[in-house]
């Protein structure tokens, strides 16, 4: 559908005065006049839009919407037109539909399908009516507030093309940057102001934008902000606009929230639900990943290096996440940067500009610190951690897929929450397909078909390339010249990275019914009763079949080792399941366990990794099991028990000889002390010769003994005459 702006009187005017420009096209269709009147008349299409629409298709009536003809403003159409922009997309298609041409609009529709497009044609006719530039740019004329500043200097360069030949004048006003500046501009009129809600209510509070002449006020990515926290701003800012203005509200998802927002600031708002169909995003190939639970880098590595996405785009759940995979990246090879809340705007934009410029391919992101954000060429996005619910996980793959372009999300899962995938899955309406990461083996096999391939080869060869090629040819052979070059072009790629299948993993919900009949079976053996004869117990957990290994951890009771908390410690150092685990012996320093036949290669080949959360060192027995042993443990032999100690060889207390039974020596010489009088005092005469020897008695003065001292002159005082304090006035 598209909209009616004009009747019929004035569409025979038009036709009419453009007779000439379309007789040629109407030629080729076969069409007469009255024809193509009503057959524009059918689709309610405006007689400015009809022409526009038929010029640029040539007289190709007969095609459906397009994006130019939705626009009745011929410098509209002309700014699409550049912008290759040939097919409409459903939610402009619908915005400017019959029914919701001058009304308030409550539209939900995914991420990247066209809504900034769509709302800047929607805004058109409240701006500029039937005129075909903008007037004098003074107050603004529409307000769009988006929830970060990636998403609105995103908005701000989109409309600023589409409004280019209508004269239209766009500001940003955005935290992070300079108010002062944004408040020049501001002064010197706009046309569209673009912002987020805590700078814009600060420069409304301030008297800096004047909202008395807004037309349009847009809420895009209204859930968004609502989340962020931004409700008060957003009320804030429809309490200060014009009760007349029309209200556009976008959002991917229609939670409550936004509906009782919509009913109390709109009025007999067009409701607008555009889906992607089933599947999810129509544009976007949804993938799995089963990998285990210490191989997420890797299968970043390998999946990075498999899809080859000029930009791609890996999200995780923490900051600490995020530093350490970009670290982890870097080191590999990989020109990439991160994304996180700890950035400055300045760093932000110099990352997101790098990646714009193609500098970096790869950008390391938590889900609040890419919102809003619109890369250029991004076909893969990475949950390396799942999301926490199915809109985050809708928001973080629409990144991809945008504006009518293929895309692909890839979730990598451990064994541990493939249940919380499917259910994320499952309420996102996602059919992804699972499977294993790529191998070695596959990413060789496509760097060989991408080496054939490459723009090297079909490039024009230079008198200069000639004469190096027959000097190469003349000192080596083709083969090793062949060699070479493939080297040098393995050289500039990371190194694909190995990776273990950890087989289906986890429990689906096929595996339930599969319990609930052991339970069913269970609960019919108990009703029967007892009168059979008893059956031979099951197998322990310490029996298992022929051909299992024993293992041995470096932690035992010393080390308040215990099994359960040893058990989910084996099976995720080894990736494998309590089935295949058998008796666990726990001693003083060490702990002895047994694995099954059919674990245990994997067990050993996943034991020899690293592991970031402990240190505790496995290894194999091959000669079984060989009880406690002090091989780990390096401290002395405890103590024997107090009970086990033997107090047979210990005298009694009665053998013992009595004080009165000991030799006293009665005759034996007193050595009396001298006493001391206070504390010792320093023989400072003993430097002079012929010093009188101290008397006994309490320490005299300095004063007074060194003027006794041989060496002193005694006229000379020992301290300076004090002076005489003359009173004022005496």
């Amino acid at each position: 559908m598209v909209p009616v702006l004009a009747g019929r009187t004035r569409n025979s005017l038009i036709l009419r005065a453009n007779t000439a420009l379309i007789d040629g096209s109407l030629a080729k269709t076969g069409l007469k006049h009255p024809q193509f009147i009503d057959f524009f008349e059918t689709a309610g299409c405006a007689p400015r839009a009809c022409i526009q629409l038929f010029l640029i298709h040539g007289g190709n009536a007969n095609q459906g919407p397009n994006v130019k003809s939705l626009s009745a403003s011929p410098p509209l159409a002309r700014a699409l037109a550049e912008r290759n922009y040939n097919d409409a997309t459903p939610v402009q298609t619908a915005v400017l539909a019959r029914d919701a041409i001058g009304r308030d609009l409550l539209v939900s529709a995914q991420t990247g399908s066209g809504k900034t497009v769509a709302y800047g044609l929607a805004i058109a006719s409240d701006m500029m009516g039937d005129a075909e530039r903008l007037p004098r740019a003074s107050a603004p004329l529409a307000l769009i507030v988006a929830p970060t500043r990636e998403l609105a200097l995103q908005v701000h360069r989109e409309l600023e093309w589409l409004y280019a030949y209508a004269g239209a004048r766009v500001v940003s006003c955005v935290g992070g940057m300079d108010p002062q500046r944004e408040k020049r501009e501001l002064e010197a009129g706009a046309h569209i102001v673009v912002g987020t809600p805590g700078r814009l209510c600060d420069h409304i509070r301030r008297k800096r934008l004047d909202v008395s002449e807004l037309k349009a006020v847009v809420l895009d990515e209204a859930d968004e902000m609502l989340d962020l926290g931004f409700r008060e701003d957003m009320e804030f800012i429809l309490k200060t606009t014009p009760d007349t203005r029309r209200t556009l509200l976008f959002s991917a998802t229609l939670p409550r929230t936004i509906v009782s927002m919509a009913k109390q600031y709109q009025q007999d708002a067009f409701r607008v639900e555009v889906t992607g169909g089933d599947g999810g995003h129509a544009d976007i190939e949804y993938q799995a990943i089963r990998i285990a639970p210490g191989d997420v880098e890797h299968a970043v590595v390998n999946v990075l290096r498999f899809f080859e996405s000029p930009t791609a785009i890996v999200f995780c759940n923490t900051r600490n996440a995020v530093n350490h995979l970009q670290a982890a990246l870097l080191e590999r090879g990989f020109s990439v940067v991160a994304l996180s809340g700890e950035l400055t705007q300045n760093e932000r934009t110099k990352a997101l500009q790098s990646l714009r410029d193609g500098r970096a391919r790869v950008c390391v992101a938590t889900d609040v610190a890419a919102r809003g954000i619109d890369l250029p060429n991004l076909g893969l996005v990475i949950h390396a951690d799942l999301p926490n619910d199915p809109e985050v996980l809708q928001h973080r793959s629409g990144r991809t897929g945008r504006a009518g372009k293929k895309g692909i999300s890839v979730m990598l899962v451990i064994p541990a929450r493939k249940r919380r995938a499917e259910l994320l899955l499952n309420l996102a309406g996602i059919d992804a397909v699972w499977g294993i990461a790529p191998t070695v083996e596959d990413i060789r096999k496509l760097d060989q078909q991408r080496m054939l391939q490459d723009a090297l080869f079909g490039e024009e060869t230079t008198e200069d390339d000639l004469v190096l090629a027959r000097a190469l040819l003349a000192e080596r052979s083709a083969e090793d010249i062949a060699a070479a070059l493939a080297r040098l072009y393995r050289s500039r790629l990371p190194a694909p990275e190995d990776i273990l299948d950890p087989g289906q993993g986890g429990r689906s919900r096929d595996d339930r019914g599969a319990r609930e009949d052991r339970g069913a079976r269970r609960d019919s053996r108990d009703a029967r009763g007892d009168d059979r004869a008893p059956r031979a117990k099951s197998k322990s957990r310490g029996e298992m079949p022929e051909g299992s290994v024993w293992f041995r951890a470096a932690i035992g009771r010393n080390k308040n080792a215990e099994a359960r908390w040893l058990l989910p410690m084996i099976c995720r150092r080894g990736g494998i399941g309590k089935q295949d685990i058998g008796a666990i012996r726990i001693f003083d320093a060490s702990t002895e366990f047994e694995i099954s036949a059919n674990a245990v290669d994997e067990f050993t080949a996943k034991i020899k990794r690293p592991d970031k959360e402990d240190n505790i060192r496995i290894e194999a027995l091959p000669n079984g099991p060989q009880g406690d042993t002090p091989s780990f443990d390096k401290r002395p032999p405890r103590k024997p028990p107090y009970k086990d100690k033997d107090f047979s060889a210990k005298p009694r207390y009665d053998a013992k000889p009595r004080r009165e039974d000991k030799p006293h020596f009665e005759d034996k010489p007193r050595y009396d002390k001298l006493k001391q009088h206070g504390k010792p005092q320093r023989d400072d005469a003993r430097r002079f010769e012929g010093a009188p020897p101290r008397a006994k008695g309490p320490k005299p003065g300095k004063n007074q003994e060194r003027q006794n001292w041989p060496d002193v002159d005694k006229s000379s005082p020992s301290k300076k005459p004090k002076k005489k304090k003359h009173r004022k006035g005496a």
